[in-house]
């Protein structure tokens, strides 16, 4: 698995009203992230920068990733470990200031795992592995900001 991997997303903005950006109240944040084969995701900026509720943000879809590579990375460790995990849930939550000048930065996510294994004798090492998971993370390691973990841990 060492090496290079390529990934091709099109953004296509599709909020231009008539009028294309003649000004802040003639257009939309409306746009399509597209891959090639998958089903099409309708994008705009968060409500609070002039989007639509009703469609993803760029900041959801970031603290959507994080959320969803340590899942990835932590199902595959159990794996590894031998603790069967029968179900996952996290409410992940993350947290951006925006500066003077109208820039802003994510300052920390927050993943908060609900894990279900089916022996109790592993509910140590399952709690355990969410570290791992967290330094073998791609995207976790990508951002320039701390992501933690408040994991839960049950038997079924």
């Amino acid at each position: 698995m060492r090496g290079e991997h390529h990934y091709e997303v099109t953004v296509q903005w599709t909020g231009n009203t008539g009028s294309g950006t003649a000004n802040h109240q003639s257009y939309s944040q409306d746009h399509d992230v597209i891959v090639q084969g998958k089903p099409t995701l309708q994008g705009s900026a968060d409500p609070r920068f002039r989007g639509r509720a009703d469609r993803w943000n760029p900041e959801e879809l970031l603290v959507a990733a994080l959320a969803e590579c340590h899942m990835l990375t932590y199902l595959t460790l159990c794996a590894t470990h031998g603790v069967t995990v029968t179900s996952y849930e996290d409410m992940a939550t993350g947290r951006m200031e925006t500066l003077l000048g109208g820039s802003g930065r994510f300052v920390e996510v927050v993943l908060n795992p609900k894990v279900a294994v089916t022996a109790e004798s592993s509910m140590d090492q399952a709690v355990e592995l969410h570290l791992e998971a967290n330094k073998s993370c791609f995207i976790a390691n990508s951002v320039n900001f701390p992501v933690h973990h408040n994991p839960v841990v049950e038997t079924v």
